[in-house]
């Protein structure tokens, strides 16, 4: 492929279904340096951060969507948020039986009893939206389709593909407030786009995917996004967070253990506070809330 790290938008002309179709190069390979990820955690980690950007395409988005599976299997953890700006951050956590090659690649295999957590963030009016669900099917895709119909009323088809260089997908969906006057149309759209091939979704351009899938329909592109992987991680941010803590819980740590030492597990940037550091941290502080009641 040419185009690295696009999304692509596109509609039916002459029926009431959109679509998007996300390629991810270099986001994903950034992605994967961060930690060293067994085969069948990086599978799924590639099919969420693929997932989780074609959701955030279908809304309107000022923040950031967080996508997050919870669960008691050999993957406990995996969480992924795409930003309105159009940044990526994710990863994963796992016990070391999930080497096992025994090991099934069905979501219950993977992460036992788990919940789908999907989460809007609204930057302006700083309002979340939050939806906890069962995890459902033996894929990524199979959930967040079930979770897309029953929970949003919305008919959606998602097929998803990941290798070591691309993490890939292509969602269609019925468009909101549409009647069943075009549920023939509707069936047949997404009965093509499930004959896509992994191989097809992860080598072609999205113009021969849509000619693969739907040559006699009238398909029009839309407008494309570029997306990179970005942690949203800062000192200030981690300062912040220290600051909630207290002085004196700051204190107690850093007697006990010399210095605090943070390290983000998104993209391992590592901090470090020592107690000269933790004294400029609440002294600036209190400059700050001084400064702010003054009148």
């Amino acid at each position: 492929m040419k185009n690295k790290d696009i999304l692509t938008r596109f509609i039916f002309e002459n029926a009431p279904v959109r679509g998007t179709i996300i390629q991810l190069d270099s986001a994903w390979k950034t992605l994967l340096l961060r930690k060293d990820y067994p085969n069948l955690v990086q599978t799924q980690l590639g099919e969420f951060i693929a997932a989780n950007t074609l959701l955030a395409s279908t809304l309107k988005l000022n923040g950031a969507l967080v996508m997050q599976i919870q669960g008691n299997g050999p993957i406990n953890f995996m969480v992924m948020e795409c930003t309105s700006e159009k940044h990526l951050r994710g990863m994963a956590q796992f016990k070391e039986e999930i080497n096992n090659p025994q090991q099934g690649q069905s979501l219950p295999d993977l992460f036992g009893d788990g919940q789908l957590v999907i989460t809007v963030d609204n930057n302006k009016s700083n309002e979340r939206y939050q939806s906890i669900v069962e995890l459902k099917g033996n894929k990524i895709s199979q959930a967040l389709e079930s979770y897309l119909t029953e929970s949003e009323q919305l008919e959606t088809r998602i097929i998803l593909a990941t290798s070591d260089e691309f993490a890939c997908g292509i969602l269609v969906q019925k468009l909101p407030g549409e009647t069943d006057e075009n549920a023939d149309d509707w069936n047949r759209i997404s009965q093509l786009t499930a004959t896509i091939k992994s191989e097809e979704l992860t080598s072609l351009e999205p113009e021969n995917i849509l000619h693969r899938l739907f040559n006699e329909d009238d398909v029009r592109i839309l407008e494309t996004d570029n997306y990179t992987f970005q942690c949203s991680c800062s000192r200030e941010r981690v300062s912040n967070m220290l600051i909630s803590l207290g002085e004196e819980e700051i204190d107690s740590i850093i007697e006990e253990l010399g210095a605090i030492d943070i390290d983000c597990e998104f993209c391992n940037q590592h901090y470090n506070f020592d107690a000269v550091d933790a004294k400029e941290l609440f002294a600036a502080n209190i400059h700050l809330t001084t400064s702010k009641t003054q009148h």
